[in-house]
């Protein structure tokens, strides 16, 4: 009804009209600038290089058509669109040449929308530190109900019994209120200093301070948490190209004359130069600048720039090493005719006129089929001579070998034409052997020791990527990653593999070659799902945006990532570095040990404040803490305890224990011996003076209660102060590492120190203390302090502490913990 109500409205009408027209002529038969969300199904779009392919579609027509599909399959070498290979994806873009495209999927049902039907399933998990944290806060403010409550019942039951043994029970007075409330707000103070409420801002604080630094560091954090569930990460899945490699092709090698030789891509010039003669040199730089589609440009300030394909790139790069000059090259040499790089032939070549008259071919392409089209090659004099059948397999032995240090190898040939009747036509044979180079990725600085330390972490990496497999296997050498015993193996290979014998194989694989979007999510879910691993990604394109998302912890490149893998990730690597993200891991450590540091001073606090007013309770009917004493206490505990021990930078031994575990404790054994070691002195401390205080200090007259309680709470405050020092390293003896350069550290222990002075001093009738004298206050401060030899003791007491026997977690062994055990 309301429906056919609303369709009577004037201007709804008229818009109805307008969408009908709209539907039956859409483009009017005319070529036209449009939106691209305005796209539908039969359209035909003109694209053009830079341009990037608004939707799903089909090729139509074209010239030398190259789509650079990096962001969507993470491969990285371009794929020539012809008839026989039509199909073009959105969010690709086209880096060569032109041509028309017939859409044929628009919105979420292209590939590209699939990719992001798949962010949105699921909501945010909890992390590992989080899960844990939950459980310790419910243990702790139960535990503190249980002895509120307690407290709040001896006391009133013996108020109560005595009121009756002194035969008052029936007269009630507005002082017994006032006692029973006392009592009452005794048991909720205990409450309050129990419950751990400063644990989210200690958790929240240490996140933040870990933030700012590792902005400065070149990591952006979008998440607080990603920080602490980086620490904890058991797995690293890397993408290789742009990640672990500088994702700038480079020749690295060369085969020319008859040598293999190393290219130095660090000075001014190559040394080739100096090893070959200058005829042959010509020779070869003709054959770069001349055959190419790409070029060499030079701008205002004379900075070159260079604009083509990777591969192409890196050629023209070795040229101008070479000390060449494009412009020059192609100003002297006049060019015929071209034969643009074609996919089944897998060759480029070009017939130009040399400044001399002469007619020259020249031709470059993939190894094996250039030296199946030559009969010679070039010598060190520039001359030519015949290739043997020896010779050819010399040379196919210098590719195979390129090959397997994962070098992309191109040969370079040429062919002088004599007779007039071939002076128009490219010839197919015949040719002379220029050189042989081999193109590669050259892997980022750093990234090795990046793999090491990760290793040392206990942290295992793998290489997930689009390339093949003979590259991912040379790379992850290279880098450290694939190891003899360790497994490497094609995505499609892996899909075809039963759940159960993913999770058989997944502890195995370091590589992972040919993978699809599908596969890398794939991974990852069992990862984490089945063998309980902490699972780090890091991504660049459109395709890695499912991974990213059903990681604990996505990393997406801040150079070479796509806006969708941004907003899928958790962390932002401003420089695309591996190493990098190993400093995401260290700060990630440093939150979750310092999180624990502040959890081992609060049990301490919360143990012994809630021991000392149940039994003092139990035996004398009164609490000696009073409930302002214990909030002040709960401040130094919660908030500027919080303050100072999440702010403790990280250091280099973190980086050589095993990740923490999903399903490990977060309370270790090395925390409890540390609290229940501190809180049985602190509470022999306090309980002694409790009862027999004022024999021990010689007190009398009227004020000797207040004096003796003034100075136990003195006392309390001091174990504290000296207790936060020692828990600023868990095992380590040295606590004083670092401690002047954490000056929020320091600020606050002397704050603390100030504060209490006032407190005991001058708010008497507000904190139930009354000053104390030099001696009393010498003696507490010494009190204090030896909690600090006590924790030296303390942590020279070997403790078993489960941690996993493997780097793949899968079974767990007690080894001895003590202060040298990192």
């Amino acid at each position: 009804m309301f429906v056919w109500e609303a369709l009577h409205d004037l201007t709804l009408i008229i818009l109805i009209i307008c969408a009908v027209l709209s539907i039956a002529v859409i483009r009017d038969g005319i070529r036209q600038k449009v939106s691209i969300y305005d796209l539908v199904v039969g359209d035909i779009v003109h694209l053009s290089i830079g341009d990037q392919v608004p939707a799903d579609g089909i090729f139509i027509s074209g010239y030398n058509m190259l789509i650079d599909q990096s962001s969507l399959t993470g491969e990285s070498v371009p794929i020539d669109i012809c008839e026989k290979r039509p199909f073009l994806l959105a969010g690709t873009k086209v880096q060569d040449g032109s041509g028309k495209m017939l859409v044929t999927t628009v919105g979420m049902r292209t590939e590209w929308g699939k990719l992001m039907e798949t962010l949105s399933e699921g909501g945010e998990d909890e992390t590992p530190l989080q899960v844990k944290l939950n459980g310790v806060a419910t243990i702790i403010g139960k535990i503190g109900l249980v002895f509120a409550v307690l407290t709040f019942l001896v006391l009133t039951v013996r108020f109560l019994v005595g009121k009756g043994l002194r035969h008052e029970f029936t007269r009630w007075s507005s002082g017994d209120a006032l006692k029973l409330l006392n009592y009452f707000a005794t048991a909720v103070t205990i409450i309050v200093v129990a419950v751990p409420e400063g644990l989210p801002l200690a958790v929240t604080l240490s996140l933040a301070f870990a933030m700012k630094k590792l902005m400065n560091d070149k990591a952006l954090v979008r998440h607080l948490s990603a920080c602490e569930t980086m620490g904890s990460a058991t797995c690293i899945c890397t993408d290789k190209t742009g990640t672990l490699t500088t994702n700038h092709m480079v020749v690295s090698k060369t085969w020319v004359c008859g040598k293999a030789k190393e290219v130095n891509n660090t000075g001014p010039k190559d040394s080739l130069v100096n090893d070959i003669s200058e005829d042959v040199l010509n020779v070869l730089l003709q054959a770069i600048f001349n055959n190419t589609g790409s070029e060499v440009v030079k701008d205002k300030d004379g900075k070159t720039t260079i604009l083509g394909t990777p591969t192409e790139a890196a050629i023209l790069e070795y040229g101008l090493l070479l000390g060449g000059d494009f412009e020059e090259q192609r100003s002297i040499c006049k060019m015929l005719k071209v034969e643009p790089f074609n996919s089944e032939k897998k060759t480029m070549s070009v017939l130009v006129a040399l400044p001399d008259g002469k007619i020259r071919a020249f031709c470059k392409g993939a190894s094996e089929i250039i030296v199946k089209m030559c009969y010679s090659s070039i010598n060190g004099n520039g001359e030519t001579v015949p290739l043997s059948e020896e010779q050819v397999r010399n040379v196919m032995d210098v590719i195979n070998g390129f090959a397997n240090e994962a070098l992309r190898t191109l040969c370079l040939a040429y062919k002088d034409i004599n007779d007039d009747s071939n002076k128009n036509s490219i010839p197919d044979s015949a040719y002379t052997l220029i050189a042989v180079v081999g193109i590669k990725d050259p892997i980022r600085p750093g990234v090795k020791e990046a793999v090491k330390t990760c290793l040392a972490a206990g942290i295992t990496v793998r290489m997930v990527t689009g390339d093949n497999i003979n590259t991912a296997k040379a790379i992850a050498k290279e880098c450290g990653i694939l190891l003899d015993d360790d497994l490497a193996i094609e995505g499609s290979d892996f899909r075809q593999k039963t759940p159960e014998e993913m999770s058989q194989l997944i502890p195995k694989l370091k590589v992972m070659a040919r993978s699809s979007p599908t596969d890398k999510h794939v991974l990852v879910k069992t990862a984490r799902n089945s063998l309980r691993e902490v699972v780090a990604v890091t991504g660049d394109g459109t395709n890695d945006a499912p991974a990213l998302h059903e990681a604990d912890i996505g990393l997406a490149m801040g150079i070479s990532g796509t806006e969708v893998a941004k907003e899928s990730a958790d962390v932002i690597v401003l420089d695309d570095n591996f190493a990098t993200i190993v400093n995401v891991a260290k700060w990630g450590r440093s939150v979750y040990i310092n999180i624990q540091k502040f959890v081992q001073f609060q049990l301490t606090v919360n143990i012994v404040a809630l021991m000392i007013n149940f039994i003092s309770a139990c035996a004398s009917g009164s609490a000696p803490l009073t409930a302002v004493q214990l909030l002040w206490v709960n401040l130094i505990m919660d908030t500027l305890g919080a303050l100072a021990l999440a702010t403790e930078p990280p250091h280099d031994g973190l980086m050589r224990r095993r990740p923490v575990g999903r399903t490990e404790s977060f309370i270790t054994r090395t925390m409890w011996r540390n609290i229940i070691g501190q809180s049985i002195y602190q509470l022999a401390v306090l309980l002694v003076l409790n009862f027999v205080g004022k024999q021990i200090l010689g007190l009398r007259g009227s004020d000797s209660t207040a004096v003796v309680n003034t100075f136990i709470f003195n006392t309390f405050v001091f174990c504290q102060v000296f207790n936060e020092i020692n828990s600023r390293d868990i095992e380590k003896i040295n606590i004083f590492r670092g401690i002047l350069g954490n000056w929020i550290f320091t600020v606050i222990i002397v704050s603390t120190v100030v504060f209490q002075v006032i407190i005991v001093e001058f708010l008497g009738t507000f904190a139930s203390t009354v000053p104390l004298n030099w001696q009393l206050w010498l003696l507490s401060v010494l009190l204090g302090a030896i909690s600090m030899p006590i924790a030296v003791v303390l942590k020279c007491i070997p403790v078993g502490r489960i941690i996993a026997t493997d780097k793949h977690h899968d079974g767990y062994d007690l080894l001895p913990s003590g202060p040298d055990l990192a």
